[in-house]
């Protein structure tokens, strides 16, 4: 903790919440290049309204119980603005159908509100897939459907955030160290850890001088963060999948799933069992394999 100022809310902290000793720094420079990266598509507000409008969608699709009518298409909607999730959903669907992941993210969402389960419940949602590398979605999946059901509630708990198995993500690229590359980080990826890097970075945030859509910000931050090491220190295989370009937002938007749809076609970038890219709003759907 790196005590930077008031935290933007009271909330309540466990005796037992992990300390984290953040760079403000590195902080500092970061939120400064968003600000300043940013700026020529609209500036960083705009990117908070996209954000709110992506919160907005799935609420309106999986809040209150509504997660017990979701229908393929509108699940398909929703997967295409979680990067990791739809370069892989449209093949598990096709083969599984969607009836069985339906009925998991039914149980993730029940009792939404009880905090204390929510480890409990996310282990139980990734539980129920393989655990092997095809399926490391699923844990996105999970992380970002209970932040974007309710962000005030939920931090963002992706693996890019922090894996604490392969010890990589935003913690490490933003922890206060000579050599973050060597550090030993002895942080859990549980809901506790995760808690504590939001009201950390809401915090940063404040004295910066935001003092709105907090939970947003904190998104961004922490994905331009990312974006950064993508750039910078990524493997052959990231810089693939987020390929290089003179625009320094584009892998910022496309670690929140910002660059999901075609604005003129309506074609996202989830592709289908058949290779095809699954249009926003459709009915198409999945054709599932025959004989499964």
């Amino acid at each position: 903790m790196f005590g930077l100022g008031r935290k933007p809310r009271e909330r309540e902290v466990r005796k037992d919440a992990p300390v984290l000793d953040l760079s403000g720094p590195v902080l500092r420079r970061a939120f400064e290049h968003l600000v300043k990266s940013a700026e020529p598509t609209g500036g960083v507000e705009r990117y908070v309204m996209a954000l709110a409008l992506k919160a907005s969608l799935f609420e309106e699709m999986l809040g209150k119980g509504r997660v017990a009518e979701l229908t393929e298409m509108e699940f398909l909607d929703l997967a295409a603005f979680i990067t990791p999730v739809r370069r892989k959903v449209g093949s598990y669907i096709g083969e599984n159908g969607f009836e069985a992941l339906r009925s998991r993210l039914e149980r993730l969402l029940a009792g939404w509100s009880d905090l204390g389960t929510v480890d409990t419940r996310l282990q139980d949602f990734t539980g129920a897939f393989p655990d092997d590398k095809a399926h490391r979605w699923v844990r996105d999946l999970g992380a970002e459907v209970l932040h974007f059901i309710a962000p005030d509630r939920y931090p963002l708990m992706c693996r890019w955030v922090w894996d604490a198995r392969v010890k990589t993500g935003v913690l490490r690229e933003i922890w206060f160290s000579d050599d973050v590359a060597t550090a030993r980080i002895a942080v859990d990826d549980d809901f506790a850890a995760f808690r504590m890097l939001s009201t950390e970075l809401e915090e940063f945030l404040t004295t910066q001088g935001v003092f709105r859509d907090l939970p947003f910000y904190t998104d961004l931050l922490m994905s331009h963060v990312y974006a950064d090491y993508i750039n910078d220190r990524g493997g052959s295989l990231m810089r693939a999948e987020f390929a290089t370009s003179s625009d320094p937002m584009l892998h910022t938007r496309r670690m929140l799933g910002l660059d999901a749809v075609d604005t003129e076609t309506g074609r996202t970038r989830l592709k289908l069992i058949d290779g095809t890219a699954h249009v926003l709003g459709t009915p198409k759907g999945i054709s599932h394999q025959e004989n499964s």
